[in-house]
């Protein structure tokens, strides 16, 4: 395996850490705001910091899938839900490069990788969160093109300009029949609620109510009733992308750990001379690296073309499971200012928290896990 980081990828990472510093300060207060300023998205795009893996041809750099994860990484040491607006840019970036008509991919892709919109991706109902493969979701053809009628929940739901959207188009049963669709969410019949979320409030999660809207044929994406093996997918790579997200926000906090403890005194004693104190955070050091590691594999192999549909499942299962519990960890270390709302070790926590559970929670990932390790009759 090979990691090198050469000059073109610290270029991209000094361009990363830059947008990272930039935004730290502000990390808090767009919590309250609800919304990612569209000229930081502009800025990420302009500096290449959007699914830098897609086709120069779509407005993408040619890099490699790696160069992408640890450019995430490096933007969510600033706030962890900007960097999301790079992992969502990836994974439908990708969708609609592979899936979408041309004309469609050259109209809307630039756009993502510029920072100019948002493309949401629709697969999770109200009623269906991981059985994402049974949608009640349905698309009825219709005047030359087709109907769409259901509800979605989705992040950017608030703030997206279109979204990828799976729907049932035939009754072939759970994973099958599923077709996926672009949608432009200035048509006509779309409605959107907004999600109180206990965190990642900057991304707009909410639902998005579909009635009999209608969408010409050419917003179909790929072949009817393939759209749920098309997208599962594009998810290998974005929860790789994930669990680089997440530890980037941990990483931050425990170095503020560090410096936190090197300073505050008891017993005529710096913190960090006390093992009780110091250990905890020599673990967490410890497991980030090793998640790190598990991530920056997966990217590697996706770059090699190789299978790794398993080690995406174990990236998305573990990373932000361990930098949730790196996060609390720190908190703890902090005492009593740990616990104080006016820092923002809190609202990476609950930040963090969400993506135990978006995108594909623990129990799905090791359902995923064990089928690739064991003959799948003999699997959960």
């Amino acid at each position: 395996m090979d990691f090198t980081v050469d000059d073109a990828t610290q270029g991209y990472l000094d361009a990363a850490a830059e947008v990272a510093s930039q935004i730290a300060p502000d990390y808090q207060q767009r919590e309250r705001d609800g919304v990612i300023d569209p000229q930081l998205r502009r800025q990420m795009g302009s500096c290449g910091l959007i699914a830098p893996e897609l086709p120069r041809a779509l407005g993408g750099r040619d890099e490699r899938a790696l160069t992408t994860g640890m450019i995430t990484e490096q933007i969510a040491r600033g706030d962890l839900t900007v960097a999301y607006v790079q992992v969502i840019g990836s994974l439908v970036g990708q969708i609609l490069a592979r899936t979408a008509r041309p004309e469609l991919a050259a109209r809307w892709v630039p756009r993502i990788t510029s920072g100019e919109d948002i493309v949401a991706i629709g697969l999770s109902e109200p009623e269906a969160g991981s059985d994402a493969g049974n949608p009640s979701m349905t698309a009825r053809p219709q005047g030359g093109g087709w109907v769409l009628r259901g509800t979605k929940s989705m992040s950017f739901a608030m703030h997206a300009g279109a979204a990828v959207v799976f729907a049932r188009t035939a009754p072939e049963g759970r994973g099958r029949g599923i077709t996926a669709f672009l949608v432009e969410l200035d048509r006509d019949g779309i409605q959107r609620r907004a999600s109180p979320d206990v965190g990642t409030r900057a991304v707009g999660r909410g639902g998005i109510e579909f009635t009999d809207t209608w969408l010409p044929a050419e917003n179909l994406l790929g072949e009817p009733g393939c759209g749920f093996t098309e997208v599962m997918q594009g998810f290998d790579f974005s929860r790789a992308l994930i669990g680089l997200q997440v530890i980037g926000a941990a990483q931050v906090t425990l170095e503020e750990t560090w410096e936190y403890t090197g300073e505050r005194t008891a017993f005529d004693q710096p913190l960090s001379s006390f093992q009780g104190v110091a250990f905890p955070l020599a673990e967490a050091e410890t497991l980030l690296a090793a998640a790190r590691l598990l991530c920056q594999k997966t990217l590697w192999l996706k770059d090699a073309d190789l299978p790794h549909t398993k080690e995406a499942a174990m990236c998305k299962w573990w990373a932000p499971k361990t930098a949730y519990d790196v996060i609390h960890q720190c908190l703890l270390s902090h005492g009593q200012y740990g616990y104080l709302s006016d820092r923002p070790l809190e609202q990476r926590m609950r930040d963090v928290l969400g993506l135990q559970i978006g995108d594909g929670t623990a129990q799905i990932m090791k359902l995923v896990i064990a089928r690739h390790s064991v003959d799948r009759e003999l699997a959960p």
